[in-house]
């Protein structure tokens, strides 16, 4: 009996001991998915501004190509007209038959622009070209440089979608994670204009989800929001590369507190092509 007395005495003891290694074990669970949890909004957080950053500076690359555009077109067109007329004019003094299939070449690439004097006299304001100047370059009435755009069928393809698989249709974490990423994909579809690639997308989204495994607990959730906000990440930072790799984007980084004034040299620069050019010419047709 005695025996039995002091089995019975010591189960208490151990239960409690196994109690207090659950509850630490818990507590120890509790603070490391609180830990992970504050990583995912710091990293949320950083997302968020490096897409602003990322999102800045395209704005600024589509504003530049515009203003570059209309500020240097018509000089770097002037200078195809010269380097045809040069070839022409080789092409008449020497009679060989590769200085003629270059002058035909070059002729070929040129489309027809007003005389230089009509380039660099009151054909531009603060607000770009003049419409008389506009007209004069294009002979077509003013109309603000054209960006390449999806197709119709592709921009159609892209609202249905986004209607579809907003994240703010999520009722839960998990969903929300998965329409996030189903919309990167989807706009950086749309930011090709890859038609055929949406429609993919649509097909697969109509097709609903995997089957529902086991669901995922906190701590699962968190990691997979992580490994998302790090494929995001890298989908943002391919896009910023894509960016500052352009010639667009070179050039402002090249002087990017005043990329105005880089475009002032460079139609210096041009400016004096120019007047190179007309100089030689002159020489050729004497």
């Amino acid at each position: 009996m005695e025996a039995e007395s002091g089995i019975s005495q010591a189960d208490p003891a151990a239960a409690e001991s196994g109690g207090a290694a659950d509850g630490q074990a818990a507590a120890a669970q509790d603070e490391a998915t609180r830990r992970l949890a504050k990583a995912v909004l710091a990293a949320e957080q950083a997302l968020i501004e490096f897409e602003i950053a990322v999102e800045t500076f395209r704005v600024e690359v589509d504003n530049f190509s515009r203003l570059h555009h209309q500020r240097l077109g018509p000089m770097y067109a002037r200078l195809d007209e010269l380097d045809a007329q040069i070839a022409e004019a080789v092409a008449a003094r020497t009679g060989d038959p590769a200085d003629i299939r270059k002058a035909r070449e070059a002729r070929a690439s040129v489309l027809p622009m007003p005389e230089v004097e009509e380039l660099f006299h009151g054909w531009m304001g603060s607000d770009g070209l003049f419409p008389e100047a506009q007209a004069m370059l294009t002979e077509q009435s003013v109309r603000p440089p054209q960006k390449v755009r999806p197709s119709e069928e592709a921009r159609k393809v892209y609202r249905d979608l986004v209607r579809k698989a907003h994240p703010d249709l999520a009722r839960d974490d998990a969903e929300r994670a998965r329409r996030d990423a189903f919309i990167a994909r989807v706009n950086a579809a749309y930011a090709q204009g890859d038609e055929a690639v949406l429609r993919e997308l649509a097909r697969e989204w109509e097709a609903g989800p995997a089957p529902a495994e086991e669901r995922l607990s906190e701590s699962e959730e968190l990691y997979a929001r992580l490994e998302w906000l790090a494929e995001r990440k890298e989908l943002l930072a391919a896009m910023a590369a894509e960016l500052e790799e352009s010639a667009i984007g070179a050039m402002i980084k090249m002087a990017p507190e005043d990329p105005d004034a880089l475009l002032e040299e460079i139609a210096e620069k041009l400016l004096a092509d120019v007047a190179e050019r007309e100089t030689y010419l002159a020489q050729l047709v004497r």
